[in-house]
């Protein structure tokens, strides 16, 4: 979702005469965009702010340091009084009056505008891409769900949906543009529904799908007390919607689900996995899990842990809870101890770790097809690429025969927990 705010915010700076450089010791303008969601996101950006502060103390031409997104949102006041650096601080709603402030700034005035919307998408903009394989594409932006923990809908606002036909003429003109893969965004796309048309997000993809075979498709995040039965239809339906399906379930236990307002039960939860499963046998699921939400008990991280043996997810976002202030939880206590958290979350985490490396070394011996992204980062005589179920596959490229875009088909030899490698087969 950030990156696709940076690449909204970079198009609206570049229609105002600004340009993009890499180099952040020539920028006239460093705009920092961040999230709220964890505490340890925050800090690395309070560790930032402090880098620049020190790094100006040097220099007598000082950048624009501007703070924008949902950190901005939330901590607004706090960065501009207690933030030396700070010039600007901007929401996620208020980008388009980013040129306006920068100039004011400019002029050492300082800057804030929080001011949350019903209706801003942005979808007049054209986010500003540089030639690559896969495009992130925001359909809808806030969030209605308030769960006990989470900021979201304090810092980014309520949901409201682009226009599907807006969302299909971008993807065209990316497909064109040469692009090979996007990935549909939303806090819950699930929930998508164009005002006109009164489609929802199932009709959506299908359309998306329907450009060309060749485009793949993709899509997070999913809310499983949203997940219908035609969404996942369309993903067995059409084999270029990638076979993969982020579903964040958070606890295991019932009692902690319920306390943090996610507003489904496991058993719930597993009915929809099973329609999943049995409708796309090929498909790889991933998800979100919190460890040590106050008064979680042993018998709660145990149903958590009961639940991922069961579901085999291939792969999950696993994080310990961190209170956050304007959430309903953060008037609970938050009792439990910072080192019962860490022992949960690092069993949950060896658990998850040991059932991905035995689900991908079923892949042993197969031939997968794979999108090429980039040079392995490790061997320059190695390219990356991800297969349909987003699983990281690394295969040689000795007489750079491969470039980025192509989909090769690749026959897996060994695994680990986290990567696929194998060698390309000519069919």
């Amino acid at each position: 979702m950030n990156f696709n705010d940076t690449e909204i915010v970079s198009s609206i700076m570049k229609d105002s005469g600004w340009e993009v450089t890499q180099n952040v010791d020539e920028a006239d303008a460093i705009l920092l965009n961040t999230c709220s969601v964890r505490e340890n996101a925050e800090t690395r950006i309070f560790n930032r702010l402090k880098h620049f502060e020190n790094k100006f103390k040097k220099r007598k031409d000082k950048s624009i340091v501007g703070v924008i997104g949902c950190m901005a949102e939330r901590l607004h006041e706090h960065l501009l009084n207690l933030q030396h650096t700070v010039s600007v601080v901007i929401g996620p709603d208020e980008y388009r009056k980013l040129p306006q402030m920068l100039e004011q700034a400019s002029s050492g005035n300082k800057g804030v505008a929080v001011k949350l919307s019903k209706v801003e998408t942005y979808d007049d903009i054209a986010p500003l891409r540089t030639e690559g394989v896969s495009a992130w594409l925001s359909i809808m932006r806030g969030c209605n769900n308030f769960c006990a923990y989470c900021v979201v809908p304090y810092t980014r606002g309520r949901e409201r949906s682009r226009p599907l036909l807006s969302i299909v003429q971008e993807v065209k003109g990316l497909h064109e543009k040469g692009f090979k893969e996007i990935t549909l965004l939303g806090q819950n796309v699930n929930s998508y529904k164009d005002e006109g048309s009164k489609a929802t997000f199932d009709a959506l993809i299908s359309e998306v799908a329907e450009i060309s075979k060749s485009l793949r498709v993709r899509f997070t995040t999913s809310h499983p007390r949203d997940m219908s039965d035609r969404l996942i239809e369309a993903v067995a339906k059409y084999d270029n919607i990638c076979k993969h399906i982020h579903l964040p379930v958070q606890s295991g236990s019932n009692r902690i689900l319920k306390k943090m307002n996610r507003r489904y039960t496991i058993e719930h939860y597993l009915g929809i996995i099973e329609k999943i499963k049995s409708s796309i046998p090929n498909i790889a699921l991933t998800t979100d899990i919190i460890a040590g939400y106050p008064d979680e008990t042993i018998e709660d991280h145990q149903a958590t842990l009961d639940l991922i043996k069961e579901v085999q997810y291939a792969g999950a976002f696993m994080f310990k809870y961190s209170p956050r202030e304007g959430t309903k939880a953060f008037a609970e206590e938050d009792n439990v101890t910072e080192e019962v958290k860490i022992e949960r979350l690092n069993e949950i985490i060896q658990l998850q770790n040991s059932i991905a490396k035995e689900l991908n070394s079923l892949d042993k011996g197969s031939t997968l097809e794979v999108l090429v992204e980039q040079p392995s980062k490790r061997n320059p005589n190695e390219w990356m690429g991800r297969t349909s179920t987003n699983k990281i596959t690394v295969f040689p490229n000795e007489h750079k025969k491969y470039s980025a875009g192509d989909y090769v088909n690749v026959k897996i030899k060994r695994t680990t927990s986290a990567t696929l490698y194998g060698e390309v087969v000519e069919q």
